[in-house]
């Protein structure tokens, strides 16, 4: 759900290209998650800030959580979180965990995060990269479109797709990094 969270703030915050990556060193024992977005990006007193969790920018409501359990997750597990925006150029966030901690949360389902930000968010692009003790696999909704020929990324026959083609790639990935 973190993962989520952030990835919808870049949405919120005008983002046409957003990166999640989840990175594991087995040999480490790192996990690392990075989301990474070209919206409007923070000023420095508000990246100080965001991690607050009674401060927020948002005028719906009085709190903003979803950064300062993030940060709690990751440094639960004696990781940290890394925030890094510009104005006008966009914000990285990266919170890293140590595989194998007792307070280490499981990932979740990243397939069906990213399967549901496309669905709902298909004019904007999404990069997905899983990178597993030194074998990657990426999915950019850039290519998908352009296997598509048009067809929308809203299309429920393309979010079974994607579904499956996720699932299959990062589940064997995963498995053979020895995380699941």
């Amino acid at each position: 759900m973190n993962v989520l969270d952030v990835a919808e703030n870049s949405v919120a915050a005008g983002s046409t290209l957003t990166s999640i990556t989840v990175e594991i060193d087995t040999a480490k024992r790192l996990l690392a998650v990075t989301i990474a977005d070209n919206g409007k990006g923070m000023d420095e007193e508000t990246v100080r800030r965001v991690t607050d969790p009674f401060y927020t920018t948002r005028t719906t409501r009085k709190v903003g959580l979803g950064l300062p359990l993030f940060r709690e997750a990751a440094e639960a597990t004696g990781g940290a979180l890394h925030i890094r925006s510009q104005p006008g150029r966009g914000t990285t966030v990266r919170a890293t965990f140590t595989l194998g901690h007792i307070d280490l949360a499981p990932l979740g389902d990243m397939t069906g995060t990213v399967v549901g930000l496309v669905q709902c968010n298909p004019k904007i692009d999404f990069v997905y990269r899983v990178v597993a003790d030194g074998e990657e696999f990426c999915m950019d909704t850039r290519e998908v479109r352009g296997i598509l020929e048009g067809v929308p990324l809203s299309t429920p026959e393309v979010a079974v797709f994607l579904r499956g083609y996720l699932q299959e790639n990062t589940e064997n990935l995963l498995k053979r990094s020895t995380l699941i």
